[in-house]
């Protein structure tokens, strides 16, 4: 996966009896993340009979460019061949199909990408394996800078520091490669067993995280919501772990906001989201009915909290894929469920009482009460704000609005019950008054029984109560657990 970051060009082959299967389709998603060129390959065409091989080449051609369509790769090549014509069992005298033609559109599409050698050596090792009398090498490809006989190159995944004895591309001794390169490299008094595959890295120029910060997409064609607190398979470097993802996205008023591409800003608020917002998400709803427009306000960003059941080793800004691969793998269904880049990784392994009181993810509050009784012409009693355990004190100073338009205080609890009063600075309306004393005064005709919540409520309801409204917001790594309102 972490090759997939220096991919020019892929071929997607396809089996030409089948068409696309959930593999090949999650293949074309990482294509789309990935790479900019491609060139679907129908294979098997063998396996076709002769007299209809033509015309279900073209339909399986057409299906194909209708798939492609609207994904970046539409009214790219398409090439029918039969590799090995016959199966593994043919006889090596039966001549391939249409392999020819699949190797001058290849070479059509080649073209010479821009390399840049500057920066740390980074390299993705596929294979280890030992040469008697010669060493360990490593071969792979390198994602970026250079390296040269001689360096030191680490392996972070084992802390390990070795120095380049010599190298190899394509069976040729080289002094010097760079990004690109597919290079051998050889190191020694190195056991291969301990790499089987992975990263090597300019010394300390990797960290190992324990929690990153990504910005993300959410994948199309993956079904379902992606819900904070769910576990993904986050595959990111050479490595794929179990992580954790909590949403979050700019505060409302920013949604629309240009956020600066591969930055993450630690000074700005952001909104907690239960989950990524999407058109078909629950959240979105609810936006769309505060948006008077009736339009789904999505943010031109979200990004995700990951937090790995064990650590991961990898640069900062690498691609990031998440996905559900426990998913029935015959299920026709996309397995991964989105994309993105690390913006910031957490090497402290408490992490979560070093770094994260930084991260300011906030969560909008929304309590109502009612309001029982006029005191005076500038206080009210209210209930049903609070439940009767709750601690008044810490809510004192908080300010609160009546649906009668009259903003308050809370100035103390009031009793036993959970009740509080409430100062009006500005005083009350004489309508709200008249209300509110017609309310007591029913209430109180009720006669001076025990009045069941029943009965209490369906007189309030008759009278219709003044609600309190109280927003604020806490920030959900503040330890003190503030409330804040603007």
């Amino acid at each position: 996966m972490f090759g997939a970051q220096i991919i020019d060009l892929m071929m997607l082959v396809i089996d030409v009896t089948k068409g696309m299967q959930t593999q090949s389709a999650e293949c074309l998603v990482i294509g789309q993340i990935a790479c900019q060129k491609m060139v679907v390959v129908l294979n098997k065409i063998d396996l076709l009979p002769e007299g209809k091989r033509q015309s279900a080449i073209e339909k399986m051609t057409k299906k194909m460019q209708k798939t492609l369509e609207n994904t970046k790769f539409s009214g790219c090549p398409i090439v029918a061949v039969a590799a090995k014509p016959g199966g593994p069992e043919a006889p090596e005298s039966e001549n391939p199909l249409g392999v020819s033609e699949l190797i001058e559109v290849l070479k059509s599409q080649a073209y010479l990408p821009s390399r840049d050698p500057s920066g740390h050596f980074l390299m993705a090792v596929d294979h280890c394996f030992s040469i008697k009398g010669q060493g360990t090498v490593m071969t792979g490809t390198i994602l970026s800078g250079s390296v040269s006989l001689g360096d030191n190159v680490e392996i972070p995944a084992l802390k390990v520091t070795k120095r380049v004895k010599s190298m190899q591309m394509f069976h040729t001794p080289v002094t010097y490669a760079m990004q690109g390169d597919r290079v051998g490299v050889c190191v020694t008094q190195f056991d291969p067993k301990l790499l089987e595959r992975g990263l090597i890295c300019t010394p300390d120029s990797l960290h190992t995280i324990h929690a990153a910060i990504i910005s993300l997409k959410k994948i199309q064609y993956f079904r379902g919501a992606l819900q904070t607190k769910a576990k993904f398979h986050i595959t990111v470097g050479h490595e794929t772990v179990m992580g954790r993802v909590m949403f979050f996205s700019p505060a409302p008023a920013n949604f629309h906001e240009e956020i600066q591409e591969n930055v993450f800003d630690f000074e700005k608020d952001y909104l907690y989201q239960e989950e990524y917002l999407s058109k078909d998400s629950v959240s979105s709803e609810e936006n769309k009915e505060n948006d008077h427009s009736g339009e789904v306000q999505l943010p031109k960003q979200q990004w995700a909290l990951l937090e790995f059941e064990k650590p991961v080793t990898c640069p900062k800004l690498c691609l990031v894929i998440g996905s559900k691969l426990d998913t029935d793998i015959h299920a026709n269904t996309c397995r991964l469920a989105f994309h993105g880049v690390l913006l910031q990784g957490m090497e402290d392994k408490n992490y979560t009482e070093t770094f994260l009181p930084k991260l300011k993810v906030y969560k909008q509050k929304h309590k109502e009460g009612q309001v029982e009784r006029v005191m005076d012409d500038y206080s009210v009693i209210g209930r049903s704000l609070f439940k009767k355990e709750t601690n008044i004190q810490i809510f004192v100073g908080l300010k609160v609005k009546l649906s009668t338009g009259e903003d308050g205080i809370i100035d103390g609890g009031f009793g036993q019950s959970g009740k509080f009063k409430i100062r009006i600075p500005d005083g009350l309306k004489p309508d709200t008054k008249t209300l509110l004393t017609a309310a007591s005064k029913k209430k109180s005709k009720g006669g001076k029984g025990d009045v069941t919540k029943e009965d209490e409520s369906s007189k309030n309801d008759s009278a219709q109560p003044v609600t309190i409204s109280l927003i604020f917001k806490r920030y959900v790594f503040d330890t003190q657990k503030k409330m804040i309102q603007s």
